[in-house]
């Protein structure tokens, strides 16, 4: 048994996880139930379709009694209990049983009457790894409001799809990539002025080249190559070019539309890589025809009956203002459940009222109690502030401590372990933290709370605290109630009528009553030209920069000065109003009203942590709904490539939102289903975070939103995720039998496991995850193999249709967590598009990188292209020498690249080289050597293995902060020099890119600044609080001026040539590490 069981596996009843181990012969033992009440147990082959199972047991129940009471075959399909504890309903009868992985190998034959939308829940639970039923039983007003809201959206959204137009359907399900900006040099890269085409035909083998100028439009295209294939064929037919469309060879990808050729995203990727570009000439009705499939799809999904319709509101009952209330703010503290602390140790509350990291008074300590599981307080605790003045989203945090009066000893293990979590040292005595909760002060309809709560706790706190509370912290409840700390509070009832916030047309007839009492109303908010400069100066300041409350009385003063001269500083006026004075909120928002809108990249702050009005956050995203008019017609992306850009962050920034119905999470869902590309991003970003307990709730209730509007994607998404879980067991086998065979044996293993139809037909045919229009249409199994490194990655190899492409490969981790390689390859495809924005092009690689589950994601392999210590082992026998042989890059280089090409292998070296030699510094990604720097063929260098950013280093004594320093090694300036020592003016000009390139990143630092913030909520190891990012804020200089900032990254760029020898000697010392280990 234990042969077959790898004990690896945590469930023992996991029979699925282990398909690979047992040949595809391998039996199972199903027990069948069918509708005339008889049983019957079969052993079936685990890899057979539900098809070939249903007539193995048709076969079967011939000779059982009962028989002649069912129906034909075809009458009955079978239904299980899937792996999130669904029942669902088997139609497709293709899929194999190993795919289907029920949860207990029972499978009952039900007649085909279901109830549509019943299946379609079920098609969704699996899909996004949680099953419905989880929130209705809930039984969560909030919850129950939002799904239906956001069901009449995706709804709307299905009816709005019927009776598209091929055309515009292609338009909305694969929308052509551009980028309206043109590189300065793209003239060089040209043939006489024009771009030479490859057209091939659909359905046939001709094949015709064409030079065209850049500025052609597709239409234009389609008519030059049909007439050249009718006058080839010498056929005299009338053909309307209207009638074909444009398909990029081997991808899902389409070029139409009126704009110039050049603007499309793939032509000026081959143009500036001097590659061919291969389109194919499609005839219109093969499009027609897949829009036909996915209208019968939308069209099923519309006819079914809506099944919760949503319930009538219930009549407005008289309910009084929270304005009206000015009764101090009072809770009751009742007790506190399984607080897990010594006997001798007192217990206390911390209470604090927080509007963002804003404490709105003083915070509030409860008496210090003994006790054992149950902690009894009945305490009153007050707050210095009025009822009237809590503002909105004012939420109340909480934190336990348990008091003693000296340090534990290590024996004591009740208590949380003193060593992990900052401990507090007060007059004399320590106080641990032993659980921390937060709640809304008002629900999410505006009302005040009131009656009893229990509050279960969370025990894991972050690095730093605010006044001992943790109010950045979710606003949920622990899920887990079994064994969680619950805290018992009451609201103060302060009336028999319910309290609500005021509506918004209430807060304006506020501020309009305000500024007509005010004597001088004319003169509020302006200060003249002696407090210009000072607000200029204030305004200059980054994000991480605190103000004095000097500064914010100034700023809320000049609050109309502020809206007329800078209106980028509206985040420093949000922080300087006193949230906790409601006649000062309801003037902000009347002036939030008039204030102009902020370009998107500005707009983005407004959605970080300090910014919890929901008002404000609504202003932030309508500016980003912005994203098409403020970009230069020709210098930015398109709205929804800008929106890609930004994605991870704000689906981050969705675990500040306290409630479910924000206007983030309908912008999202909204832009989603109006473009499938950002749509399949939002849905691996939220998939693959929804095992988190704190979260779970809110991103699966999203994912459910865009799955209802999306019926035709989650055909594709469902093929990924079976991909993904293929991927999955295949690695916990190889991990498994690591340690007991030899790697060839290993790769043989893989090798048989990938022939199995179950994984061939699993893995083959699906948009990548990683970029929905590439297609991995054919495994090489030859060519797959698992890396060496302790989490066994594998690197899956296709053969690409594309004419002439690379092989296609993509990576699959399981066990180390992709999100900070995320983050750090969307940072640098920031920087590369703002370089590009300024006219310079330093041929940057960011290739593809996304995390797909719990510690599991994949990457982008970059094909014809090797690590630099592979380049020098391969030209030197001798690890020693390897590193030192400073011609082995260079002759590489020289043979791949003849004549004119070494001379452009060596200007994209050199371009790549500056890019992330200046990327490497701002960023601080330590522990660079020749094993995580990579070369193409042709010649562009590029980084992988981001695992320490923002100055975290790897050292002797585990992980250290310090600068990083500017890295450059001997062979790369040799390589940039041409060979020649000495050649300075390519080595001045590489000198005045890096430069360049540190430059411009400095005029967008408040735009990293805030990138990086708004990522503090992922939870990265290496980015937890503000201390880490304001490594940014130091490396771009920020607070000086560009020439003392220019000259500080001179003074780094000196001592990067000094110690070249020295970066080249350690990185020998690494390579024979690595050849003495291996």
């Amino acid at each position: 048994y234990c042969s077959i069981m790898p004990p690896a596996m945590t469930d023992i009843l996991d029979i699925w996880a282990v398909d690979s181990q047992v040949g595809a012969d391998g039996l199972i033992s199903v027990d069948f139930l069918l509708p005339t009440g008889t049983y019957i147990n079969l052993d079936v082959p685990r890899d057979a379709t539900i098809c070939h199972i249903k007539q193995l047991l048709w076969k079967q129940a011939h000779s059982y009694p009962l028989f002649h009471l069912l129906m034909e075959i075809d009458s009955y399909m079978f239904s299980c209990v899937n792996q999130t504890a669904v029942r669902e309903e088997l139609e497709d009868e293709t899929r194999r049983l190993c795919d289907v992985r029920p949860f207990l190998p029972v499978l009952k034959l039900v007649t085909r009457n279901c109830d549509p939308g019943e299946k379609l829940d079920s098609k969704i639970g699996v899909l996004i790894g949680k099953g419905l039923h989880e929130f209705d039983a809930l039984q969560d007003p909030e919850v129950k409001e939002f799904r239906s809201k956001m069901r009449r959206i995706s709804e709307e959204k299905l009816l709005s799809l019927v009776g598209l137009s091929w055309l515009d359907w292609l338009k909305h399900s694969y929308p052509p990539e551009q980028e309206p900006s043109i590189p300065e040099n793209f003239q060089d890269k040209l043939y006489g002025g024009n771009l030479v085409v490859a057209i091939h035909f659909d359905k046939c083998q001709d094949v015709f080249s064409f030079q065209v100028s850049p500025n052609i439009n597709p239409v234009k295209l389609n008519e030059l190559a049909i007439r050249k294939r009718l006058t080839i064929h010498g056929k005299e037919e009338e053909v309307d070019p209207y009638d074909y469309v444009l398909q990029i060879s081997g991808r899902l990808e389409y070029i139409f539309g009126d704009h110039p050729l050049i603007q499309f995203q793939y032509i000026r990727k081959c143009v500036m890589n001097r590659t061919l570009p291969h389109l194919t000439l499609v005839e219109c009705c093969s499009i027609k025809k897949m829009c036909e499939q996915e209208m019968i799809a939308i069209e099923a999904a519309i006819n079914r009956k809506s099944s919760n319709l949503p319930l009538p509101l219930p009549p407005k009952k008289t309910r009084t203002s929270v304005w009206d209330n000015s009764n101090p703010f009072k809770i009751m503290l009742l007790k506190g459940n399984k607080l897990n602390t010594e006997e001798t140790a007192k217990v206390h509350v911390r209470a604090g009222l927080f509007h963002g990291t804003e404490l709105l008074c003083k915070p509030i300590v409860s008496a210090e109690i003994f006790g054992r599981s149950e902690h009894v307080w009945n305490e009153t605790l007050e707050f210095e502030i009025n009822v009237c003045d809590l503002p909105r989203m004012a939420r109340l945090c909480f934190a336990v401590y348990a008091v003693m009066d000296k340090m534990k000893t290590k024996k004591s293990t009740k208590t949380i372990n003193p060593s992990k979590y900052q401990t507090i040292r007060k007059a004399g005595k320590v106080h641990y933290p032993v659980a921390w909760v937060n709640t809304m002060v008002f629900d999410f309809k505006g009302q005040l709370k009131s009656g009893d709560f229990l509050l279960h706790s969370w025990t894991s706190f972050p690095d730093e605290l605010e006044e001992m509370l943790n109010p950045m912290g979710t606003v949920r409840t622990n899920p887990y109630t079994e064994n969680a700390t619950a805290l018992h509070i009451k609201f103060q009832e302060y009336s028999k009528l319910p309290i609500y916030y005021p509506p918004f047309d209430k807060i304006l007839e506020k501020a309009a009553e305000i500024a007509k009492s005010s004597e001088n109303a004319g003169m509020a908010g302006r200060g003249g030209k002696k407090f210009y400069i000072e607000l200029k100066e204030i305004m200059e300041r980054d994000p991480l920069t605190q103000l004095c409350e000097n500064e914010m009385d100034l700023i809320w003063t000049l609050r109309y000065d502020c809206r007329e001269n800078f209106p980028q500083s509206l985040p420093k006026l949000l922080l300087s109003i006193k949230w906790n004075k409601l006649e000062d909120v309801a003037q902000l928002q009347a002036l939030l009203q008039i204030w102009s809108k902020l370009p998107p990249r500005e707009a983005l702050e407004l959605l970080d942590f300090n910014y919890p009005d929901q008002y404000v956050r609504e202003y932030a995203v309508g500016c980003l709904k912005q994203m098409r008019q403020f970009r230069s017609i020709l210098l930015s992306p398109s709205s929804d490539e800008e929106l890609s850009q930004y994605l991870l962050q704000l689906v981050q920034v969705l675990k500040y939102e306290p409630f479910l119905d924000c206007a983030l999470s309908r912008f999202l869902v909204e832009r989603a289903l109006a473009n499938r590309r950002i749509g399949q991003m939002l849905f691996w970003h939220l998939r693959s975070e929804v095992h988190i307990p704190a979260v779970s709730v809110q991103f699966g209730v999203i994912l459910e939103a865009y799955c209802r509007g999306s019926i035709a994607h989650m055909k594709v998404l469902s093929k990924q995720v079976e991909a993904l879980n293929k991927l999955k067991t295949l690695n916990s086998l190889i991990k498994l039998n690591a340690m007991k065979q030899s790697k060839a044996k290993g790769k043989d293993a893989m090798h048989t496991c990938l022939k199995q139809n179950a994984y061939r037909e699993a893995l083959s045919d699906l948009q990548s995850p990683l970029n929905p229009s590439v297609i991995l249409s054919e495994l090489y199994v030859e060519k797959c193999k698992y890396m060496d490194s302790k989490m066994k990655p594998l690197w899956i190899v296709y053969n690409n249709k594309m004419f002439g492409g690379d092989l296609l490969g993509i990576i699959f981790k399981n066990g180390d967590d992709l999100r900070q390689d995320m983050l750090t390859l969307q940072i640098l495809r920031l920087m590369d598009l703002l370089w590009k924005e300024a006219g310079l092009d330093l041929r940057m690689l960011p290739y593809g990188c996304l995390a797909t589950g719990d510690h599991s994601g994949l990457i982008e392999a970059v094909s014809a292209s090797e690590t630099i210590a592979d380049i020098q082992l391969n030209s030197s026998n001798v690890a020693a020498a390897a590193a030192f042989n400073k011609d082995a890059l260079l002759n590489w280089l020289k043979e791949y690249n003849l004549g004119d090409d070494l001379d452009r292998a060596i200007e994209e070296f050199t371009l790549s080289c500056a890019g992330y030699c200046v990327a490497t510094y701002v960023l601080g990604i330590g522990d660079r050597h020749s094993d995580n720097i990579m070369v193409r063929k042709n010649g562009q260098l590029f980084h992988i293995d981001f695992g320490h950013i923002l100055g975290n280093f790897k050292s002797k004594f585990g992980i250290k902060r310090e600068r990083v320093p500017f890295i450059l090694t001997y062979d790369f300036i040799h390589v940039i020099q041409q060979g020649k020592t000495g050649n300075t003016e390519k080595f001045g000009r590489f000198r005045q890119c890096c430069e360049d390139a540190y430059l411009i990143l400095r005029r967008h630092g408040n735009l990293f600044i805030t990138l990086f913030a708004l990522m503090l909520t992922a939870g990265l190891p290496e980015l937890t609080s503000v201390k880490d990012i304001q490594y940014l804020k130091d490396s771009l200089a920020l607070g000086k001026s560009e020439e003392e900032a220019l000259k500080q990254f001179k003074q780094k760029f000196d001592e990067a040539l000094r110690e070249s020898w020295t970066t080249k000697v350690n990185w020998m010392a690494h390579t024979v590490r690595k050849d003495y280990r291996s």
